[in-house]
């Protein structure tokens, strides 16, 4: 039995990228590799039907702070009483971070690491919290055993910026939860496209509400299309101020009935990927872009850029363009739509492609990892006693 520690406060209080990388990855550790003690370490939770599972299992230990009171503190410092007394052998950070001083009590740590978008475009973010970022990263990628990149230009970007030594580094790829890889019924993809009074046909996007999103890209994409091929774009996602940027955006170019936002809960959005016409996901940069995977699984087929990491998750079944030119987006959407040959092609490669993603060899490869850097030291149930 292997004792390991993980930061959780993306896992119980993001509901994006990092919270369902957390979430993915811990669910399939516990579901490969039951005997291992799995701690969950947050200063605060949130309770939701994504977070009771780890709640309500007798497979996780969540531990909160004794004391009320500054979090940060305990999840910076204090946080090392608990992972000695509980003898936890392995740390992971699963957010680029990683407690001071933890080398010096003997136990390991690795940590992962999602983007580095604070490099990238770092107008996105305040001075503060870019020296912020830089410092918590800089030490942690210093201090950790060992470091997981998400994907390979996450990985290079590493080598790039931080001059982190080779050999140090690790890709181990993400899932997505496994509630997109089940295909639903006709009759569930009926009620729920009435649920959320969605088109017949649509274009979908998934993903928060930013500018690096590009979802105006994709917006003044539909404006070039002629009007007899445009099908309308739900947008699942949140971002309050970008949206009205969004909606005026619509406006000015008279599409504003072609744009349908969709509040949809955890667990429709499975059948709302796969009752879509095309995924869209032209970022700008992502470490991953766990939609993408989702899309794959859906067999839905997708459009996404040809830049960063989005190459990688897409593989061959996606279409790659230009995220900065709305022409090349547009004439993208167009050859999916109306090619069914390789609209069909596009589905085929892509649920071949997304195969590698599955939680049971990626769950494989971090245990590996996690072994490697123990050395093999489990604990009996005697000693654990």
């Amino acid at each position: 039995m292997l004792r390991i520690g993980y930061d959780a406060r993306q896992l119980y209080n993001n509901f994006t990228g990092p919270g369902n990388y957390s979430r993915t990855l811990l669910s399939n550790l516990a579901e490969y590799y039951p005997d291992n003690a799995y701690f969950l370490y947050t200063p605060r939770l949130t309770r939701n039907e994504e977070t009771q599972f780890f709640l309500n299992s007798a497979l996780y230990n969540t531990h909160m702070p004794r004391r009320k009171g500054f979090p940060l503190l305990w999840q910076n410092f204090g946080i090392k009483r608990d992972l000695k007394r509980q003898r936890i052998q392995l740390f992971h950070g699963l957010n680029q971070s990683l407690p001071f001083g933890l080398s010096k009590t003997g136990i390991k740590s690795v940590i992962t690491v999602h983007d580095l978008i604070f490099k990238r475009f770092p107008k996105q973010y305040t001075f503060s919290r870019r020296l912020a970022l830089d410092f918590r990263l800089k030490y942690a990628c210093r201090e950790a055993d060992h470091i997981v990149a998400i994907s390979e230009n996450t990985r290079q970007d590493l080598l790039h910026f931080y001059e982190v030594p080779p050999e140090k580094v690790s890709v181990i790829y993400q899932s997505c939860h496994e509630r997109y890889m089940q295909e639903r019924s006709n009759k569930t993809l009926e009620a729920v496209r009435q649920r959320y009074q969605l088109p017949k046909e649509y274009i979908l996007s998934v993903g928060a509400i930013i500018p690096r999103k590009n979802l105006s890209g994709a917006i003044k994409a539909l404006s070039i299309m002629p009007a007899s091929e445009r099908i309308p774009l739900v947008v699942v996602g949140r971002g309050a101020r970008h949206k009205q940027q969004i909606l005026r955006l619509a406006k000015q170019l008279q599409l504003s009935d072609h744009i349908h936002f969709a509040d949809v809960r955890f667990n429709d959005l499975p059948a709302v990927y796969q009752s879509a016409s095309l995924f869209v996901y032209p970022s700008l940069y992502e470490g991953f872009g766990i939609p993408i995977l989702e899309a794959l699984f859906s067999k839905v087929p997708v459009l996404t850029s040809d830049t960063a990491s989005l190459p990688e998750a897409g593989g061959p079944g996606a279409h790659l363009t230009d995220p900065t030119q709305p022409e090349a987006i547009a004439e993208g959407i167009r050859k999916v739509l109306t090619d069914t040959e390789y609209q069909a092609r596009l589905i085929h490669d892509g649920f071949e492609h997304a195969q590698q993603f599955l939680g049971e060899p990626l769950s494989e490869k971090m245990i590996d990892l996690y072994e490697e850097l123990i050395g093999k030291e489990y604990l009996t149930p005697e000693q654990i006693t």
